[in-house]
């Protein structure tokens, strides 16, 4: 299995099974079956927290915050040397800062990345794009 990076758009995506959940539950088991990590960055991390929040109340994020730490997803801090990368993707393309951290990751990682957000497309040339 490549490595892989998911956005927040398909974590979230996944958590309300929303169009494309089904690939990353595909996802999911086949990193547990070969006892791999699927990638997320931590301004994705912060991205999925307060979304739950807003849709679901924030009482409900202890339990999806347990879902999510009990399935195989790293969460990767991002240092200085990511934060410059995500900087410089952000000064050419049109994305938000997280994107720009999570395509950061991937770059960094030689990963695909997971998303359905359409802000992705600026930089499909540059990063394979799993699509939702």
């Amino acid at each position: 299995m490549k490595n892989a990076v998911l956005d927040s758009y398909a974590v979230l995506a996944f958590l309300f099974k929303e169009k494309g959940h089904e690939i990353i539950l595909d996802l999911f088991e086949k990193a547990l079956k070969e006892d791999q990590k699927i990638l997320l960055v931590s301004p994705n991390w912060a991205e999925v927290r307060y979304m739950i929040e807003r849709k679901a109340g924030a009482d409900r994020w202890d339990e999806v915050r347990e879902k999510l730490l009990g399935l195989p997803l790293q969460i990767i801090d991002a240092d200085r040397k990511m934060a410059e990368a995500a900087g410089e993707i952000k000064v050419f393309h049109k994305m938000s800062l997280a994107d720009c951290f999570a395509a950061a990751l991937a770059k960094q990682q030689k990963a695909e990345l997971y998303t359905g957000d359409p802000e992705f497309k600026t930089i499909e040339g540059e990063q394979k794009i799993v699509w939702l």
